[in-house]
């Protein structure tokens, strides 16, 4: 009886990271939906895209501001975070300059919110790419 609950609880050995597993993640972030798209997953990975794409391009024709790095108030240290995810579309973004606007106007504000909700969206998509490439999710 002993022998039968330790071996329950005995740690299982570490199982070797598939390349897709760091690949998927890394794409998806990148390019919104890509990590789903390299996994045959095509009508998930185009919708994920178009939502993302659409929400952080509308943020954009709001004139949302885009939040960038910096140790300031923890507002914006969130808003950062949330920006980042969006991966690819804010990286070009700051390269272009765009994403200045002042926030004089209430389409303004809400512009700042969709871009922040399109990178929370695609940190969602970036874990889900993972579990499904480590066969945790089908």
């Amino acid at each position: 009886m002993a022998n039968s609950t330790t071996d329950k609880t005995k740690a299982l050995p570490a199982e070797p990271v598939s390349v897709m597993a760091v690949v998927a993640p890394a794409v998806g972030w990148l390019i919104p939906g890509a990590g789903h798209m390299i996994q045959k997953r095509w009508i998930r990975g185009g919708l994920l895209f178009v939502s993302i794409a659409t929400l952080f391009l509308l943020g954009l024709a709001m004139q949302g501001r885009i939040y960038k790095a910096n140790g300031g108030d923890i507002l914006d240290i969130l808003g950062f975070i949330g920006d980042v995810g969006a991966g690819g579309l804010y990286i070009v973004t700051l390269a272009m300059d765009w994403g200045q606007g002042a926030i004089a106007f209430a389409t303004a504000d809400y512009g700042t919110k969709f871009m922040i909700v399109a990178g929370l969206l695609n940190f969602i998509a970036v874990a889900d790419a993972y579990h499904i490439a480590i066969g945790k999710k089908q």
